[in-house]
């Protein structure tokens, strides 16, 4: 557990920019992490896990505590159910397909999506129709302060749409070091109604499909439409697809008939931002070494050399974009450091 100095972190974040992080060190165990905070009390501090959700657009002064945890069990079983807690450090899709192996279902649609298992409440990350906080049942989180270990149960998260406790009332307070999901073990709810998913499943002649063949459906997709960030720098999704009042929403659409959107309640209607930003005119488009995808334009990427502040120039013209001519603010779904 060595303190290192000047570190580069290209290597730790999947844009692959360029920056340095002041101070870097990895915690390997629970003993580490709890070492390193107490010993580096009066130090600021950057919590890194997979790197999947932000955008460095600078060099980061503080010691950046990259969360390296191992390690994921049964904890308890029924015969419908099971609780698997997972550490922090895993690797969120190799946790994903180990839960399929085991024929447990509920993380299925969610397959592919980069980053780390600690890092999913924070984002209530979610595809395809599901969002951890339908199998999240707690998680285990160090106080950065005093070391403590709290637990934080599914409505003590206050999640929302890619919205968490940890990114609103208690931000920067905590490192999450474990995650506890309670997933099926027979009766499964296969969630195919995705148009995505239904037309891969049809392209393959599967009527109906098994857990493992729902995860492939998406894994299909989702490298059709996004490139790997080892072959290709980005972070997946960089925009929140807008939520609006559905009083406003019927005044844009009648601007826009063509308008794609869902109805998520009464009062509230969801607008997918990669279509608008199609429509603006925008997916494709590259900005020297930064640009918008080709076939997602929901993705910006770095060709190679682009800075963080290039990317963010690039995000930053798609919302004046959009917001010209539809009057909807798109908002970062990364977050930019």
């Amino acid at each position: 557990m060595e303190i290192l100095p000047d570190f580069d972190l290209k290597n730790y974040n999947t844009f692959g920019i360029e920056a340095k992080a002041k101070q870097f060190v990895s915690a390997a165990s629970m003993t580490d992490l709890k070492t390193i905070l107490t010993e580096n009390q009066n130090q600021k501090k950057f919590i890194l896990g997979g790197g999947s959700n932000m955008l460095l657009t600078k060099d980061i002064e503080a010691l950046v505590i990259h969360v390296d945890l191992k390690g994921k069990k049964i904890i308890q079983e029924n015969d419908d159910f099971v609780w698997v807690e997972s550490q922090a450090g895993e690797n969120w899709h190799e946790f994903v397909l180990w839960t399929l192996e085991q024929n447990f279902g509920g993380l299925e649609n969610m397959s592919l999506i980069p980053g780390n298992v600690g890092t999913t409440p924070i984002q209530n990350i979610g595809a395809y129709g599901t969002e951890i906080k339908d199998t999240f049942v707690s998680c285990e989180a160090m106080t950065i302060e005093t070391q403590e270990i709290k637990t934080f149960t599914n409505s003590e998260c206050h999640f929302g749409y890619r919205e968490s406790i940890f990114k609103n009332e208690v931000k920067d307070q905590y490192i999450i070091t474990s995650v506890v999901f309670k997933l099926t073990k027979r009766n499964h709810k296969i969630n195919t109604s995705y148009g995505d998913i239904t037309a891969e499943l049809a392209k393959n002649e599967i009527e109906n499909p098994s857990l493992k063949e729902v995860s492939n459906a998406v894994i299909a997709i989702r490298k059709s439409k996004l490139p790997d960030p080892k072959e290709l720098g980005n972070s997946g999704s960089f925009f929140k697809n807008p939520i609006l009042k559905k009083t406003d929403f019927e005044k844009i659409y009648q601007q826009f008939p063509e308008m794609r959107f869902f109805n998520i309640s009464e009062t509230e209607v969801k607008v997918p931002a990669g279509w608008l930003i199609e429509q603006a005119g925008l997916k494709g488009k590259r900005f020297g070494d930064a640009g918008i995808h080709k076939n997602q334009a929901l993705v910006l990427v770095n060709y190679g050399g682009a800075t963080g502040q290039e990317i963010l120039a690039v995000s930053k013209h798609i919302q004046d974009t959009v917001f010209q001519i539809f009057g909807i603010h798109i908002e970062a779904e990364v977050n930019v450091i």
